[in-house]
């Protein structure tokens, strides 16, 4: 298998959408290489970008600014969550969530297992570490009301981008939010124990699309040609990823050999098994999820303007089966 090669774009670039550039698709990731990312990188090693006449270029911005980077059309695509989409949308923002790369949330709560922890009302009392998003306060308030218990007493601290492993390492607190497929395993293979409640299994409307990619009402509008092109070879990628993990692990290690090499096969094996792996079902978003989300972020004041949901996604850009010739 040849290395892969990409370009690196390592500054905010001023050149215009990649549909204007010889069919440079560029995207922007949300963080920094993951397995989130490996059905990119599976679909241009694998020449379905080449098939569909697209050459993938990665942005490795800071994390967040996926969604100013695709609202600037600074990157034609970006990887993302339905929050954001959400709270953009809200602000005015016109990106569009066009693919859901997972069918649910892989995230939850997460805590050492002498905290006892069964369901939410046995946050009550007790110290959560997060990263300062506005999400956090709000998911615990949510699961512990539908739980009979109130949020009132839990502290809520800071730690920024001190990984879950290490704070549990240093007994930081007594639950955390995390991604089950990257930080999760990565606790498992330290030989970290603890106890996971899935937000799925927790309150209907945080099982949300997280990760997405989105893009530009302006590229659906006037490029929808090259959006479809895109999507139906990430969902190409992004299955096959699904359907072979080992070997597309390696594609992602060959394109970032710092990560760890167990951490990433973990990982993708996990996320196998969490994964779409029919092309024409891959990337697929329910009305229903966008719209409770929307009414909820609304009630709770993630954001202060309604939004219309049916707006903030779309699948009409996805790859569908051919009908059979007659």
């Amino acid at each position: 298998m040849k290395r892969v090669a990409f370009l690196w774009i390592l500054a905010i670039s001023t050149v215009a959408v990649g549909c204007q550039a010889q069919d440079v698709v560029r995207v922007a990731l949300d963080w920094t290489p993951n397995t989130n990312h490996t059905g990119l990188l599976v679909a241009e090693e694998s020449g379905f970008f080449g098939e569909v006449g697209l050459e993938l270029r990665l942005v490795e911005p800071d994390p967040n600014v996926a969604v100013p980077l695709v609202a600037l059309g600074r990157a034609d695509f970006g990887i993302a969550s339905q929050e954001y989409v959400t709270m953009a949308r809200a602000q005015g923002i016109p990106i569009v969530s066009v693919a859901a790369l997972f069918p649910h949330n892989t995230s939850g709560f997460a805590s050492p297992p002498n905290r006892d922890i069964e369901s939410p009302s046995d946050f009550a009392g007790l110290t959560y570490a997060g990263w300062g998003s506005e999400m956090e306060e709000l998911m615990i308030r949510t699961v512990m009301e539908l739980d009979g218990a109130t949020s009132s007493d839990v502290d809520i601290i800071d730690i920024g981008t001190i990984d879950f492993t290490t704070a549990v390492r240093l007994d930081i607190a007594d639950f955390y939010w995390v991604f089950y497929g990257w930080q999760g395993v990565n606790a498992r293979l330290q030989g970290i124990a603890f106890d996971f409640l899935p937000l799925r299994n927790l309150a209907d409307v945080l099982d949300y699309y997280t990760p997405v990619i989105i893009t530009s009402e302006e590229l659906l509008d006037e490029h929808p040609d090259f959006v479809g092109r895109f999507l139906r070879a990430a969902a190409r990628g992004y299955t096959t990823a699904a359907l072979l993990p080992a070997a597309s692990a390696e594609l992602l290690l060959d394109y970032a050999p710092e990560l760890d090499r167990e951490l990433v096969l973990a990982s993708q094996d996990w996320l196998a098994g969490v994964s779409i792996t029919v092309v024409e079902a891959w990337g697929r978003q329910e009305p229903a999820v966008w719209s409770a989300f929307a009414t909820w972020a609304l009630e709770n004041g993630l954001i202060d303007t309604a939004i219309d949901p049916s707006a903030a996604f779309t699948n009409d850009y996805l790859p569908v089966k051919e009908a059979d010739g007659g």
